[in-house]
């Protein structure tokens, strides 16, 4: 089905248009994971086991793309075949869809482009491993992610694995508090740390309850809120790497980048290239095991908000 929403495309496939028809629960999913992340076929794979995991969860997965100038809500086959074996598909953020909609080229979405397109298109569900946040030096380059910006602007539930180690962790939770963005751990006490299972923070809010969640969520739009609500999931303890072991590398390579005199884009491509060498290539296995996670965990929530929205139209009939 093709939509037009002011101007925009919006293709969606079928599953896709049948689910948000008949009220079932939708996630939504970027598609930098499939352009940006492992070699083809590998790259094709994974997508299909994160897509297979919103499934398990009960939900029916989006995963958004950009094509021809227009989104694409939810990947045929084969679509994730042509974003998988082409090369050189830009990366999109939010602040470069009107750009590359108006070029009508092909381009891969971002946790804040994914955002943008998943509003527009009516699913209140994102999932993501992990968010992007205030980078280390911050108070000095100004380098903070846009998806914290859309954030505040989206009106999406954002289900992740917390953010990366490389990151200020404790500025990006300052940056959300000061935004009012709320944040829930679920069934876990800490704010996660993408592949470490904690990041040593205590998460302001935990709940257990997946239906406690779907509420909190539905509240937090009920009280005038056009913001994202950000539900943090741990990634399982059988894929985690330590924190320790990813810690001291990433001081150590920030000492070492200090001496080179690395900065900027070039000092956070340098700490993740110190984190890959350190854990012997693990932490790309333990990405794609906690996107995988977290898919599965954003399938689950998203049915119980469907639930619980089916259940509150109930009782007001």
């Amino acid at each position: 089905m093709i939509k037009n929403y002011k101007g925009i495309t919006l293709v969606y496939s079928d599953e896709v248009e049948d689910a948000l028809n008949t009220q079932k629960p939708v996630v939504a999913l970027e598609s930098n994971v499939i352009t940006h992340g492992l070699a083809y076929p590998d790259n094709i794979a994974t997508a299909q086991k994160v897509e297979a995991a919103v499934r398990l969860g009960g939900s029916v997965p989006a995963t958004i793309g950009i094509d021809e100038g227009r989104i694409l809500i939810g990947m045929t086959d084969a679509n994730m075949e042509r974003f998988a074996s082409t090369a050189k598909i830009p990366k999109v953020s939010s602040r470069d869809l009107p750009i590359i909609l108006a070029q009508k080229g092909m381009g891969a979405t971002t946790v804040a482009s994914s955002l943008v397109a998943a509003e527009i298109a009516g699913i209140p569900f994102f999932a993501s491993a992990g968010i992007g946040g205030v980078h280390r030096g911050a108070e000095k380059t100004m380098d903070i992610s846009s998806d914290l910006i859309q954030f505040t602007r989206s009106k999406v539930a954002v289900i992740c694995a917390g953010a990366k180690n490389i990151l200020d962790l404790n500025l990006t939770m300052e940056f959300l508090e000061t935004h009012c963005v709320p944040i829930i751990s679920y069934q876990f006490n800490d704010f996660p740390a993408f592949y470490c299972r904690t990041s040593g923070i205590r998460s302001p809010h935990r709940l257990d309850d997946e239906a406690d969640i779907a509420r909190a969520i539905e509240l937090h739009w009920a009280l005038g809120n056009h913001s994202s609500i950000l539900v943090t999931s741990p990634t399982k303890k059988e894929d985690a790497i330590d924190s320790q072991e990813v810690n001291t590398a990433i001081d150590q390579a920030i000492f070492s980048a200090k001496k080179d005199a690395i900065s900027g884009n070039a000092l956070t491509k340098y700490i993740m290239h110190a984190v890959d060498k350190v854990t012997s290539g693990k932490s790309a296995k333990a990405n794609m095991a906690a996107l995988i996670n977290t898919a599965g965990v954003a399938g689950r929530l998203a049915a119980a908000h469907a639930l619980h929205r089916q259940e509150v139209a109930t009782q007001t009939t």
